[in-house]
C-alpha cells in the first residue's frame, strides 16, 4: 500500500502528464500523445528514443530535456528528402525555444542531416467566411532575421513545405533589411 503522498504525486503527475503513475523527470518516453490520438507509432517511438540518448548523454541539455516531451512526430516529404516535424505542447514551447538550437543541431546529426523543425500542437480554427471576400487570396509573407540568414538559408525550402503540409497555403519567406 502506498502512502498518502506517493497517491498526491501520481495524481499530480497525472494532471501534468496526462498519464497515471508518472513520476515528473522520470518519463519513460518522451511522447505524450492526447487520449483520442491512439498510441505511438515505430517512427514516434525512435524520435522519442533519441530525444531520451540525448536526454542521458548531453550534459547541456539534461536538465533542460528532463521535464519536457512531444505530443507527436512526422516526417515529410522535402524535394526527394524528409524533414522531421516535432509536435510540441503550446505550455513547453518557449522551454523548446530555449535549447532549439541545441536540440536541433544534435538531431539532425542524429538522423544523417534530416532537417528537424519544431511545431506547437494547436487547434488551427478557420476564418469566419460571412463579410470575408475569398477570391482575393494573398500568399503571406514571414519576415525572418538578417543576421539568421546564413544559418537559415538553406532550410527554407523545408520550412515552406512544412507549412504548406500543416496549413494548406503557400509562405514566402523573407529576409528584408531595415536600413
Amino acid at each position: 500500500m502506498s502512502s498518502p503522498m506517493q497517491y498526491l504525486l501520481n495524481f499530480c503527475c497525472h494532471l501534468l502528464v496526462g498519464k497515471w503513475k508518472k513520476k515528473p523527470g522520470m518519463l519513460t518516453t518522451k511522447i505524450v500523445k492526447p487520449q483520442d490520438a491512439g498510441e505511438p507509432d515505430e517512427f514516434e517511438k525512435t524520435i522519442s528514443q533519441a530525444l531520451l540518448e540525448l536526454e542521458v548523454s548531453s550534459s547541456d541539455l539534461k536538465v533542460s530535456l528532463r521535464e519536457l516531451y512531444l505530443t507527436g512526430a512526422k516526417e515529410v516529404d522535402v524535394a526527394g528528402k524528409k524533414a522531421i516535424v516535432l509536435f510540441v505542447p503550446v505550455p513547453q514551447l518557449r522551454a523548446y525555444q530555449k535549447i532549439q538550437t541545441r536540440l536541433v543541431r544534435e538531431l539532425e546529426k542524429k538522423f544523417s542531416g534530416k532537417h528537424v523543425v519544431i511545431v506547437a500542437r494547436r487547434r488551427i480554427i478557420p476564418k469566419p467566411s460571412r463579410h470575408t471576400r475569398n477570391d482575393k487570396q494573398k500568399r503571406p509573407r514571414s519576415h525572418l532575421d538578417k543576421q539568421q540568414q546564413t544559418n537559415v538559408d538553406h532550410k527554407l525550402e523545408t520550412f515552406s513545405t512544412v507549412y504548406k503540409k500543416l496549413t494548406g497555403k503557400d509562405v514566402v519567406f523573407e529576409f528584408p533589411s531595415y536600413d
